[in-house]
């Protein structure tokens, strides 16, 4: 196993993994962000009191957990560009070709992923809220804006924590998939690598070595946001 080809420089690959590196994490930042976003609207569908909307927010989660990651990343990527072309060409005459960014699509696709999984991690949270402390707010005048900046809030995010984590990390890996589609993150440099220099060994031992870099570095910036949340909390 030859590490020299590892070198930075115009004769290695360490500045290709290193920028590949950054595109994992901005996917994942970029993903994860989007899913919390779909999370907090699909949790508040859920916990509707109207039918229609729980049903939506229900289908959403079961189908986007029940389906492959790399299925829903072919057919997004497939069909997103073929649906957008047909509509431009019926509404506007346009008959050249289509095709959103590939980092878009990558963000799009393990962003659902990721928002129907932190769905249920946030419903959870939601639900684990004593009453009490809502009813204590109710008695005392707070307002709804106040009771749910200054009393849901801060628990939801402090019950949620630990399961974002781990949906974190599993949007972490997730980017791996989207090398499919030609975005240069770890794994697609890899194997450029492994079929340029034929030391598939070397290279993808590499991106293991990144993942997992990323994978503790995560766990410890967690560990230590669950350890400020949780200040001041009484143990019982």
């Amino acid at each position: 196993m030859d590490l020299t080809i590892l070198s930075w420089g115009a004769d290695g690959w360490g500045d290709e993994f290193f920028y590949a590196t950054l595109i994992t994490i901005s996917v994942a930042l970029c993903s994860f962000a989007f899913g919390i976003v779909l999370a907090v609207g699909a949790t508040a569908m859920k916990l509707s009191k109207y039918r229609t909307l729980r049903a939506l927010a229900n289908g959403y989660t079961t189908i986007i957990r029940g389906i492959p990651e790399l299925l829903i990343i072919y057919l997004i990527f497939y069909g997103g560009n073929s649906l957008l072309m047909s509509i431009a060409k019926g509404a506007f005459n346009y008959t050249e070709y289509i095709e959103l960014p590939i980092f878009l699509m990558g963000v799009l696709c393990i962003g659902l992923s990721s928002g129907a999984y932190s769905t249920e991690v946030i419903r959870g949270a939601v639900l684990a809220v004593p009453v009490g402390t809502i009813e204590a707010a109710k008695a005392i005048g707070m307002n709804t804006s106040t009771r749910l900046r200054r009393i849901l809030f801060p628990q939801v995010v402090r019950f949620a924590l630990p399961g974002l984590g781990n949906v974190w990390q599993l949007t972490l890996k997730e980017t791996s998939l989207i090398s499919v589609i030609g975005l240069a993150e770890i794994v697609r440099i890899a194997q450029i690598g492994a079929g340029s220099e034929k030391q598939p060994f070397t290279f993808f031992l590499m991106g293991l070595v990144l993942f997992l870099g990323l994978a503790f570095i995560s766990d410890r910036g967690y560990l230590s946001i669950e350890k400020w949340s949780n200040r001041g909390v009484r143990n019982s």
